[in-house]
């Protein structure tokens, strides 16, 4: 198992980030490694991240203005090779379905609840570690 894995957390919201970094704790689950965050508030600075590389994960709000997380989700799609998985933060559960639009692999709802979001992540984790195994 690698030692890190690092996840991108996109929100224009300082609180929605903070919430995102209380929910997953150091590991979101015993059996992936520990999480190092990178935080991003434009959309910009999600893309130079993402073409840097080294992203395992991305966690992008679904709220956020005024690129808002499904819009950049699924332009990382079409545009970053390879790209890493997307958990969603949706306002409603009604909103499922821009998630399933956008393809994000996962979404959970906004307030983050830290059970269900700390399962979502370590899902993602162990899919895309397995993976780049």
């Amino acid at each position: 198992m690698q030692s890190t894995a690092t996840v991108l957390v996109y929100s224009d919201d300082a609180n929605t980030r903070e919430q995102v970094r209380l929910a997953t704790g150091r590991r979101p689950a015993a059996d992936v490694p520990q999480v190092e965050f990178i935080e991003c508030a434009t959309q910009a600075a999600v893309l130079k991240e993402l073409e840097r590389g080294g992203v395992d994960v991305c966690v992008l709000d679904g709220e956020a203005v005024p690129a808002g997380g499904m819009g950049v989700c699924r332009q990382i799609k079409d545009e970053i090779f390879q790209a890493p998985p997307v958990l969603l933060l949706i306002g409603r559960p009604q909103d499922a379905w821009l998630a399933t639009w956008s393809r994000a692999e996962a979404a959970v709802t906004l307030p983050v609840d830290p059970v269900e979001f700390a399962d979502s992540l370590a899902a993602l984790l162990r899919r895309r570690l397995s993976v780049t195994a």
